[in-house]
């Protein structure tokens, strides 16, 4: 369908084919595509990527990660200048103040067929219940609601400046690990203790893991997260690798 149009207007274009690893089908592919997008992009020495989300993605995003239980950082939106996930190239979003109805009737006004992806009835996935459930109301204000979204990574950003600064101030290496000393409220210390595991694990956990581990630490009770060890003295909270286990 794209090649077709492409030809009618007289736009060049390249399909990238992508392999999707197993497990969850669409953030995998998700995060196929923006890595042969953001490859596409490199080998043509072009300054930013685009894309079309609008608002209806943002508040299909929130309202689903409030029925999870995310947190600040889980419902904050995305914005119209980001990066493209795991690199540095600028991604931009125009879109996000337009909704879906609005988009398609501009692409119909210029004698297109909006594109009609068959993943999007399908009712195994998570966005498309809470697209059909949100198509059923009349009293759920859209863009209001993709605007909260913008104001919760607003102040996901604010909580970013305040941990960087608790990370300067609070933590130090140790022997085999790093120690934290918190001083900041829950929010903020959650963030640090992300980042500890990330830069001594080398993957980034789950809010729920470095939740439970805030948890057992303020108790003062040890915990593990991916391979870490997690404990609480008079210096601190200690992050060390969790000592390598014997076989045989």
């Amino acid at each position: 369908m794209v090649a077709a149009v492409c030809a009618t207007l007289g736009v060049p274009h390249e399909i990238l084919r992508v392999t999707v690893d197993p497990g969850n089908v669409q953030s995998n592919a998700r995060a196929a595509r923006y890595s042969a997008l953001a490859d596409w992009c490199q080998r043509r020495d072009l300054a930013a990527l685009a894309t079309a989300h609008h608002a209806d993605d943002q508040a299909e995003t929130l309202l689903m990660r409030l029925g999870r239980g995310s947190g600040v950082s889980g419902l904050a939106g995305v914005r119209e200048l980001g990066r493209v996930p795991d690199g540095n190239l600028p991604l931009l979003r125009p879109l996000l103040d337009w909704r879906r109805p609005e988009l398609a009737a501009l692409v119909a006004e210029a004698g297109l067929d909006p594109a009609n992806d068959p993943s999007n009835a399908d009712p195994r996935f998570d966005r498309v219940r809470m697209r059909k459930a949100l198509a059923s109301v009349d009293w759920i204000d859209i863009p209001a609601v993709a605007q909260s979204a913008g104001h919760l990574a607003d102040a996901d950003a604010a909580l970013g400046w305040a941990a960087a600064r608790e990370w300067q101030e609070c933590v130090s290496k140790v022997p085999m690990g790093l120690s934290y000393r918190p001083q900041a409220p829950r929010a903020i210390a959650l963030k640090v203790i992300a980042r500890i595991v990330t830069e001594l694990d080398g993957e980034a956990p789950r809010g729920s893991a470095v939740a439970r581990v805030f948890d057992a630490l303020l108790l003062g009770q040890p915990a593990s997260i991916g391979e870490l060890v997690a404990r609480s003295g008079q210096g601190g909270w200690s992050f060390t690798k969790a000592p390598a286990r014997r076989s045989g």
